[in-house]
């Protein structure tokens, strides 16, 4: 098994602060071969601080976490478990090796030694492991220390993003977390990475972790760039915009910034572009302008200079009665259409500073009622 020399850093040092009860999950390996893999060896190697660790055990790491006491959650197909040691939370598997039955498809995974279990992985900086059964000692075969020094993406065989395209879209999110790129031959094959052979809901829930990144845009205009997901036109200018409106209150208050930011980059289009074009003369046309629209959609208007939407997101939509329709019908009005009318004529009057206070709500409220039933009664 390949073992690089040793790493600027000092690995027992950071081993003990990555890991602060490093004892007792010795203990819980019982002479197992135990490592520290993947993206906690990455981030231990950049400085960087985790509230989580990856550990791959070469034996039952199901029976480790056990030992760890606490609740363990098992998933039996990939082999894996969490455990809880002190305040970090640690993903434990056993060692495995993964076949893929046809592309895109979930693996078959088997038992197998760290040496398969790195080379399954998805980039070379992401198939390192540090063994923790003794002094701590860097395990890397695939020379990842070397591309991590060196800011660079690389697969690991040429299949990589066949068996799993979700890779392509992890290699943005890497690239705009880190400020790495792919090296040449990588990025050759990203390009051909075929998305659709996998579920939508994988491919949305790796987008969503691109989105959720602090370098955001950049992730998803890597995949814009790529051209693994089809972007919308405005897909750069909007992004922008996007994420400078949600950086505070109350626009960070109103959207999930994934969702908005992935919508900015790759959504088909929905009521943001009519809303834009709006200028709503008073606040109740622009409550009835808003309703029912996504989230998404008012921030993308927003983004788009629908500027009336401030004041809306602000006050407009918190707005409320203190009236309802049961004092309606103790005053009089019948069960049906009427409440209904009442309520919102007294609303939009609330919205448009015509009155206030709930006596003159249920005012309003009666006359719009009464004077709609005279109507229809006459006609």
């Amino acid at each position: 098994m390949p073992t690089s020399g040793s790493p600027d850093i000092n690995l027992g040092g950071a081993v003990a602060a990555a890991i602060p009860d490093l004892e007792r999950l010795r203990e819980a390996a019982a002479g197992a071969p135990i490592y520290l893999v993947g993206g906690a060896v990455r981030d231990l190697l950049l400085g960087r601080e985790r509230t989580d660790v990856d550990v791959v055990v070469e034996g039952d790491g199901a029976e480790v976490a056990r030992r760890l006491g606490g609740e363990v959650t098992e998933h039996e197909r990939f082999a894996t478990a969490k455990a809880q040691l002190g305040e970090l939370q640690i993903d434990l598997a056993s060692a495995r090796a993964e076949t893929y039955p046809q592309p895109g498809a979930l693996p078959d995974v088997r038992p197998a030694g760290l040496d398969e279990d790195l080379a399954r992985r998805d980039f070379t900086i992401n198939a390192m492991a540090v063994s923790l059964a003794g002094e701590p000692s860097l395990v890397d075969p695939h020379s990842g220390q070397a591309d991590l020094d060196a800011g660079l993406l690389r697969v690991l065989h040429d299949g990589s993003f066949v068996d799993d395209p979700t890779r392509a879209l992890r290699a943005a999110r890497y690239a705009a977390r880190f400020g790495f790129e792919p090296e040449p031959h990588t990025a050759g094959l990203l390009r051909q990475a075929d998305l659709g052979t996998v579920s939508s809901d994988r491919a949305q829930a790796e987008l969503l972790r691109v989105a959720a990144e602090t370098e955001a845009p950049k992730g998803l205009g890597l995949i814009a760039e790529w051209e693994l997901v089809k972007p919308r036109p405005d897909a750069a200018e909007l992004l922008q915009a996007v994420d400078e409106l949600l950086n505070g209150p109350p626009w960070s208050e109103v959207v999930e910034r994934p969702r908005a930011l992935i919508a900015a980059a790759f959504g088909s289009g929905g009521r943001e572009s009519q809303l834009a074009e709006l200028r709503p003369a008073r606040p109740s046309d622009a409550v009835e302008a808003a309703r029912g629209a996504l989230p998404e959609e008012l921030a993308l208007a927003r983004a788009l200079g629908a500027s009336w939407l401030d004041d809306y997101v602000s006050e407009g939509r918190s707005v409320a009665l203190e009236i309802g329709g049961g004092d309606l019908m103790a005053a009089g009005v019948p069960e049906g259409p009427a409440v209904g009318r009442g309520l919102a004529e007294a609303l939009r009057r609330k919205l448009d500073g015509e009155i206030s206070g709930r006596d003159e709500e249920l005012r309003a409220a009666l006359e719009a009622a009464e004077e709609r039933e005279g109507r229809d009664g006459v006609a």
